[in-house]
């Protein structure tokens, strides 16, 4: 049996095509370079779904795709009910809090914090933990300007250098959590193709020559 794999585009996607080119998953250049969106790999065993990031825990809950890859990000955002077997080791960043440099540490100075943010699930999340009311404001770009235009007083968003933040006079508060690219199953098709799933955990496994 063959697996269908939902692949996020962007950041993560060459990645994961040299880990399973790495296994000997091989798809012909022309596929890729082509404007297909579901492409198989030359031994037939794998079939793999292009998509958009946010996409692919949908994509896998439903059973669309038998697994995917994607951020931990977008699954925490996603709440997808799917197994999550492996941590595949790179697209690390993180997800964090960032303010205005010199601004306020602590939230005592606003009644409603507001926020904004592409992750309004997790950064609600964390905020009421720590008991802060907020209000969220949902962006799907360019957040950092948020706080230039007057928006919102914090944003939450990924964070790998910090460089961008800094350009923009911002500075990082918190860190919510560490991100890293997950493998994500169908629970159905890990039970039904639990051979088939074995054999892709072990083919995107990380391994010191990965390094």
């Amino acid at each position: 049996m063959s697996l269908t794999i939902a692949l996020a585009k962007g950041r993560l996607q060459d990645e994961t095509l040299a880990r399973l080119a790495e296994g000997g998953v091989r798809v012909a250049r022309e596929q890729l370079e082509s404007r297909k969106l579901l492409v198989s790999d030359e031994s037939g065993r794998f079939q793999l779904l292009f998509v958009k990031p946010s996409d692919v825990p949908v994509y896998v809950e439903y059973g669309v795709a038998d697994a995917g890859v994607c951020g931990s990000d977008v699954l925490a955002e996603s709440g997808a009910d799917v197994h999550e077997p492996l941590d595949l080791g790179f697209g690390r960043c993180r997800l964090a809090v960032a303010a205005p440099a010199g601004a306020p540490a602590d939230y005592g100075h606003v009644s409603t914090l507001r926020v904004a943010t592409k992750y309004p699930r997790v950064a609600a999340e964390y905020f009421r933990r720590l008991g802060v009311p907020v209000e969220i404001v949902v962006l799907s770009g360019s957040v950092e300007l948020a706080p230039l235009t007057g928006v919102a007083e914090r944003i939450v968003d990924l964070v790998e250098t910090g460089r961008t933040l800094e350009e923009n006079g911002l500075a990082e508060t918190d860190v919510i959590a560490e991100v890293s690219a997950r493998l994500v199953v169908n629970r159905a098709s890990y039970q039904l193709k639990r051979a088939e799933v074995a054999g892709l955990v072990d083919l995107l496994e990380p391994r010191s020559d990965h390094a």
